[in-house]
């Protein structure tokens, strides 16, 4: 029984070492530094919203995910631009059929 505490209390402690190890050496993997509190690489144009755009936009890494007001914000911001664009399609649609 003894000998088993022994085996799991150095086992427990060389993982820590290892995981400490590897932490300093390989780091948080950023390529960029981390953002300032508070500010936010959250990006989007204020009108034409674009595929390219949409392939660019970062969120704050917070601790469970991203913040969840930036993805809040991205999905509102989106959604006024889709039903603009929805709007002014039916809008050209009747203009057509009127013309027509």
């Amino acid at each position: 029984m003894t000998t088993a505490l022994i085996y799991l209390v150095v086992m427990v402690l060389v993982a820590g070492v290892v995981f400490l190890l590897a932490s300093v050496v390989f780091g948080r993997g950023e390529e960029l530094p981390p953002l300032a509190p508070g500010a936010s690489p959250t990006r989007l144009p204020a009108t034409d919203v674009t595929g390219g755009d949409l392939e660019s936009v970062r969120f704050q890494l917070a601790l469970r995910g991203y913040k969840m007001s930036e993805v809040d914000w991205v999905l509102r911001r989106l959604g006024t631009e889709i039903d603009t664009l929805r709007a002014r399609v039916a809008e050209l649609e009747r203009t057509r059929e009127a013309a027509e």
